[in-house]
């Protein structure tokens, strides 16, 4: 046998085309005519041995760049962030990490709770009334925001702050396509939402405005003034929030947001090149019916033990299709476990300590960057990240760091370019003093 998975021998090959009535392989693929078959070989390497091909992968996969491997200061939406060592330990269980859909809760109780433990503490940590059970991720929880708002008002247009993800602000206009949904941009003044302009926008069309708290370029909005603004337009008051941050900013849902979305991603789930995450959207009771994806509910058994089942299921995606207001019908429920854990772990008191750690390291970064003579175009108040004006490409600058084992920031200047030549350092709390002290020193000498 060369294969340690698909132990298919001989014999059992010929048993199985015995059993169908054929003679030979070939006598499948009778019916496609000659001319249209590849007869020849593939350009692709000859296969090797099991050993040989582990070898060859793994010395690929030495290649990429990692946060064991080199020191990053690359955030813009997924970040290097401490994680218990309990989280995988818990998500490793059998019981967890083979688990699928709890739709019989008398055999899913420990999915169910676990669910429910993730709804529970979404729910305070953004102030919000309930959260669901997870959703895709940051990107799709905000899409679906604008979708259920649009759904709830009854109109078609969405102010989308400029200062949001650009990638986020991508999804939202790609699902408010299929929805003839219009997506309004509002302009950003000294790196937050410009609320003069959205004063001028605004009107009694529009659905909700979105803004993201901290924002893309870690800048805190005045979320309370824009929330006024949208609720006078008698519009929906949408916030993409990083949730650790929460842990030292005052709630969305103390300051008026209608729905609250992010990304769980900081709590516990490892950037992994890009993916999965484990998106969260929390809302008021007012919609609760209305939230995409499940709730996990708490009751009692008929004898009167304490239970979890899935509640408030009006389960569109089943039964609607194209009446349908969500496409979402699962959920990262492993993620979401992870983050759960994580959160657990930590604690209250150490989400607070994780957060100021967050700010404290930021703020030593921004004044070492100005002592050093760079440019930090955008002041105020800030979490996680700052950006940084240099004298030359972002991306040419990242190369060079990368050979003193440095992950360097995210070139702003290839989603905004107006922002050319500017980089967008994130600074969490692994992050050390002398490695913001080597960061700086390096892009001097670099951007001298």
């Amino acid at each position: 046998m060369k294969h340690r998975y698909l132990p298919m021998t001989e014999q059992d090959k010929n048993e199985m085309l015995s059993t169908i009535g054929v003679e030979s392989i070939d006598e499948l693929f009778a019916d496609i005519p000659e001319k249209v078959r590849f007869n020849g070989l593939y350009n692709i390497k000859e296969a090797k041995s099991e050993s040989a091909l582990l070898k060859e992968l793994s010395q690929l996969a030495t290649k990429n760049k990692n946060t064991e491997s080199n020191v990053s200061f690359l955030g813009a939406g997924i970040y290097n962030h401490y994680k218990p060592i309990i989280v995988d330990h818990v998500i490793s269980r059998s019981e967890f990490y083979t688990a699928y859909t709890p739709y019989q809760p008398e055999i899913s109780q420990g999915e169910l709770q676990a669910i429910f433990e993730f709804q529970t503490m979404i729910a305070e940590l953004t102030g919000m009334d309930l959260a669901n059970s997870s959703m895709y991720d940051g990107g799709t929880s905000l899409a679906e925001a604008g979708m259920l708002a649009a759904g709830h008002t009854r109109r078609k247009k969405i102010l989308v702050s400029d200062a949001i993800h650009p990638e986020y602000r991508d999804v939202v206009t790609t699902y408010a396509y299929g929805q003839s949904i219009e997506i309004v941009n509002v302009p950003t003044k000294d790196g937050v939402t410009d609320i003069e302009a959205l004063k001028g926008l605004i009107d009694d069309q529009t659905a909700a405005v979105m803004v993201q708290y901290p924002n893309f370029f870690g800048q805190i909005e005045d979320i309370k003034t824009i929330g006024e603004i949208a609720h006078e337009a008698k519009g929906l008051f949408v916030v993409s929030s990083n949730p650790l941050a929460l842990g030292v900013l005052t709630p969305p849902g103390k300051l008026g947001a209608d729905i609250t979305v992010g990304d769980a991603q900081v709590f516990g789930i490892p950037e992994s090149f890009g993916g999965p995450y484990c998106g969260y959207f929390a809302t008021t009771t007012k919609l609760m019916r209305k939230v995409p994806g499940r709730l996990v509910g708490e009751t009692v058994d008929q004898e009167g033990r304490r239970g979890y089942v899935l509640t408030l299921q009006a389960r569109e995606q089943h039964i609607r299709r194209e009446k349908a207001t969500s496409n979402i019908c699962s959920n990262q429920a492993l993620l979401a476990l992870a983050a759960s854990v994580a959160m657990t772990a930590l604690g209250k008191q150490g989400v607070q300590e994780m957060a100021k750690q967050n700010i404290v390291k930021t703020r030593y970064a921004k004044n070492a960057f100005e002592a050093a003579g760079f440019t930090v175009p955008f002041q105020g108040a800030h979490f996680n990240e700052i950006v940084v004006k240099t004298n030359q490409s972002v991306t040419e600058l990242n190369k060079k760091l990368i050979e003193k084992g440095i992950i360097g920031g995210f070139d702003l200047g290839r989603v905004y370019p107006e922002l050319e030549n500017h980089a967008l350092i994130a600074v969490t709390e692994l992050r050390t003093k002398e490695e913001i002290d080597q960061l700086v020193a390096e892009m001097g000498a670099y951007n001298a």
